[in-house]
């Protein structure tokens, strides 16, 4: 099957609303459950902290994990400095912590390091020792089955945290046909994949080179074989990649959640200052979710149950 036309971003956010607008969803601030969000940032695209705050609980989020950037450098890790900020902004560890305490058990936050600066391990510590949950986003320019990679997660086991990692083709952790080495390597590591070559690749079919596909879906592709395979490994299904792998293909984005069920997480990766309108792409991610879950079981365990037992919270 021949993949269909490569979508730029804006095309992909007026198809995807427009796909939303058409049905009748559940709206996010109707439900009366809790929900967990694990992606949003500090700084993202210079909204400020209070803005952030309102724009979770309007979505009806009741529980939030803040994703740091790393250091700020200048190396090919980083694009040169272009990815500074995880390349959208995104301010670092101490951002991201200080929002979690000044508003406890409704934030949480991870620590997050250039991935191939020699420091790195010790930075991660550093935080994980004051209470971080998560490492990531891990977006760096490195082999996602690199020594650098394998040093994180070895800090990652030792304090039993998860990993989140953004999969950019030819551009942040790179060769996804290779992490079942890292899988394999760190039995004992939750993964969490996200971005949009990790979404891309539910499909058998897929070419790398096709960030936002559009086509319907051949079960069978890296993605799908990698959660069916590593039951260490989780999807976020966080921003407009996580949005895409549903709406391209709703049958089948029924039939993934089915089959993936208990590895599937709901995340926002959401900008904008919104949080209730089909503008609002964590609103959306919400109802998509609610829409195509199989069932209600289903539906709790993505917006809410798996991330609690993931991440104790």
């Amino acid at each position: 099957m021949k993949n269909s036309t490569h979508l730029s971003r804006r095309q992909f956010f007026i198809t995807s609303t427009a796909s939303v607008a058409s049905t009748s969803i559940v709206l996010a601030e109707d439900a009366k459950e809790p929900v967990i969000d694990i992606h949003q940032h500090a700084g993202y695209l210079h909204r400020t902290d209070p803005l952030l705050v309102a724009h979770q609980r309007k979505m009806g989020v009741t529980k939030t994990i803040m994703l740091p950037a790393g250091t700020q450098v200048t190396r090919a890790s980083t694009h040169e400095g272009k990815s500074n900020g995880l390349a959208a902004k995104v301010r670092g560890n101490e951002a991201a912590m200080a929002l979690a305490r000044k508003y406890p058990g409704e934030f949480y936050f991870g620590v997050n390091e250039v991935t191939d600066l020699p420091n790195a391990q010790k930075e991660l510590e550093r935080y994980l020792k004051q209470g971080a949950i998560i490492i990531g986003e891990q977006k760096f320019m490195v082999p996602c089955d690199s020594e650098y990679v394998w040093k994180i997660a070895e800090v990652a086991r030792e304090y039993g945290v998860p990993i989140l990692m953004h999969f950019e083709h030819n551009r942040y952790n790179l060769g996804i046909e290779n992490f079942h080495r890292t899988l394999e390597k760190f039995p004992d590591v939750n993964f969490i994949g996200h971005a949009q070559t990790w979404w891309a690749n539910i499909d058998k079919c897929h070419q790398q080179s096709v960030l936002y596909p559009n086509a319907k879906v051949t079960p069978g592709g890296i993605t799908d074989k990698l959660l069916a395979n590593y039951p260490n490994l989780y999807g976020d299904l966080s921003a407009g990649s996580g949005l895409n792998s549903m709406l391209r293909d709703a049958e089948h984005a029924k039939e993934f959640m089915t089959r993936h069920q208990n590895q599937l997480l709901y995340g926002s990766d959401c900008p904008d200052a919104d949080g209730q309108s089909r503008g609002c792409r964590g609103h959306m991610i919400q109802a998509t979710i609610r829409k195509l879950a199989p069932c209600k079981s289903i539906e709790r365990k993505v917006l809410h149950n798996n991330s609690q037992k993931l991440f104790k919270i």
